[in-house]
């Protein structure tokens, strides 16, 4: 596996956020994102958080530390594939509205409508006339979910040149990570001025008082995710609610029931066993 290059910070940037910092911050934020959960619940809110942002912004890496501790059933993601044959030919915000959360849901869209403003216009995936009618229906669109009562909250990861390269060339020396690019996402380095002005063009008709973007510093992962999060929690007017008190029963006495035999049950091999360091392991450490 290659050397990753050590990461070269930039004179107008912060010092990267130290690790033991940023991880007792994060734990505290992602307990609020807990008690918000329930409050969303509880009063069966609906909240919309949609994630936007150049590739390997770190958008991904946010939404699994947002969701990490929270319910799936409260807290769903939307990651859309690209629209089939049937969906080209329907209303272009129609497929995005099926995912909206009804109440006492929120919904994290990794990507969402605006792939129309950015990767659809700079690789030529709708034409002009569908692009200027994004820009003229978005913010309509935007303006009827909040005037019925959703809660909308729009995050730009912002990501510079240089640290965007030394993130894809960390993901294809790594093979774990290596099915995190695509060609597209490789075209996006040779398009970057291209998606800058489609980026600037786009928040010139949907950056708007009802429905803001709030732009995320993005070169430090660290400062993003907690910047983001602790934004995010402060922007909803969430509370604390009271949850039923929770006692464990006792067990009831046994009525005979008696365990089938192990032999008579298919079971996963021990592979844990095998491993080195649990040779002569006695329990749990």
């Amino acid at each position: 596996m290659a050397r990753q290059e050590p990461r070269r910070e930039r004179a107008d940037r912060p010092a990267r956020l130290p690790r033991r910092v940023y991880e007792k911050e994060l734990l505290r934020l992602q307990e609020q994102l807990v008690i918000m959960q329930e409050w969303v619940r509880e009063n069966g809110v609906r909240l919309v958080v949609v994630f936007e942002g150049r590739d390997a912004a770190g958008k991904g890496g946010a939404i699994k530390r947002v969701t990490e501790y929270l319910n799936p059933r409260v807290a769903r993601i939307a990651a859309l594939p690209a629209p089939t044959e049937r969906e080209r030919t329907q209303w272009y915000f129609q497929r995005y509205a099926e995912h909206l959360p009804a109440a006492g849901e929120m919904v994290l869209f990794d990507r969402s409508w605006y792939n129309r403003a950015g990767v659809e216009r700079v690789m030529g995936f709708c034409t002009e006339e569908e692009h200027a009618r994004f820009l003229r229906q978005c913010p309509v669109f935007e303006r009827l979910l909040i005037e019925d009562g959703i809660l909308l909250r729009k995050y730009w990861f912002s990501v510079g040149d240089e640290e965007q390269e030394r993130r894809f060339r960390a993901r294809m020396a790594d093979p774990m990570k290596r099915w995190k690019l695509s060609p597209m996402d490789l075209e996006s380095r040779i398009r970057w001025e291209a998606y800058s002005r489609a980026k600037d063009e786009m928040f010139a008709h949907t950056d708007v008082p009802e429905s803001p973007w709030y732009v995320v510093d993005a070169d430090d992962k660290r400062r993003a995710r907690v910047n983001m999060i602790a934004h995010l929690l402060s922007s909803v007017p969430y509370h604390e609610v009271a949850g039923p008190e929770l006692t464990l029963p006792p067990r009831p006495p046994s009525t005979g029931y008696t365990r089938p035999p192990r032999e008579t049950q298919t079971c996963v091999p021990d592979h844990a066993a095998g491993l080195p360091e649990a040779e002569g392991a006695g329990g749990r450490p």
